[in-house]
């Protein structure tokens, strides 16, 4: 299915959003919960799969979405369909702050590869589908790198990062990274995860016992604050809680 075509603005700096213009009869995909406000004449429904493939019927609708469940995602996704005169604007942010980054999928060969929870939205006609990465060791640290998206499709897709984006281009090349930073790569990279030194750094280091490895040709986005690390932040502050009168966060606070 070709996926429509569809126009678009970002909004925001630090933390950002996405807003679609339709045109009569075009369709937006995105993610449960995603949609900040749209305008008069847009109408929503949600669905089991990405409507991709509409003569897949209700078995392969039902796949597809127990598919996205094993990424930890709502197995329903959300149609934004323009059923007005005339364009009509629709617009979605992320969970968490960060940026908003748009990929042509023509540009990348049709393909891209999308950590767990970095889809936000796409044109209709772009299929969401699992991917699992080859390699043994992404398996075993946590399942972390080892469930992942494929996007597939020839229009614009959004994904969202945590922090500010970093877009790097590979050329037979090898990228040590955290496990967390990773956004999205072209199916062209091959992915794993190591060990992320000797012993003594693993336990002392600060950047935890593995790294993930991005070796070949090809596009690669990375984030640099990632969900845990925020959490990671703010848990002591969450610690605090009820103690806010005798730490600096508190006295802020009570201004």
């Amino acid at each position: 299915m070709k996926s429509h075509e569809i126009d678009y603005k970002i909004i925001g700096e630090s933390i950002q959003l996405v807003e679609i213009e339709l045109d009569p009869h075009e369709t937006v995909i995105a993610e449960a919960g995603a949609m900040v406000y749209m305008e008069s004449g847009i109408d929503f429904e949600t669905k089991l799969g990405d409507g991709s493939n509409p003569s897949s019927g209700f078995l392969g609708k039902l796949l597809s979405a127990g598919a996205r469940a094993i990424t930890g995602e709502s197995i329903f996704m959300t149609h934004f369909t323009n059923h007005g005169i005339g364009k009509r604007k629709v617009a979605f942010s992320a969970p968490y702050p960060g940026t908003v980054v748009p990929i042509d999928l023509s540009k990348v060969g049709g393909n891209l590869i999308v950590q767990k929870d970095g889809f936000l939205c796409a044109a209709l006609g772009t299929s969401i589908s699992l991917h699992f990465n080859r390699k043994l060791g992404a398996g075993l640290v946590g399942g972390e790198g080892f469930i992942l998206q494929r996007l597939s499709g020839d229009g614009l897709a959004f994904v969202h990062a945590g922090g500010t984006v970093i877009e790097k281009h590979l050329n037979n090349e090898t990228l040590r990274i955290d496990t967390g930073c990773i956004v999205a790569f072209e199916p062209t990279i091959d992915f794993d995860v190591q060990t992320s030194g000797n012993l003594k750094s693993m336990l002392f280091g600060g950047e935890g016992l593995f790294l993930a490895t991005l070796s070949g040709s090809g596009q690669v986005w990375l984030q640099s604050m990632p969900i845990k690390k925020l959490v990671q932040a703010l848990a002591p502050y969450g610690r605090n809680r009820g103690k806010e009168n005798s730490s600096i966060l508190g006295n802020l606070l009570e201004d």
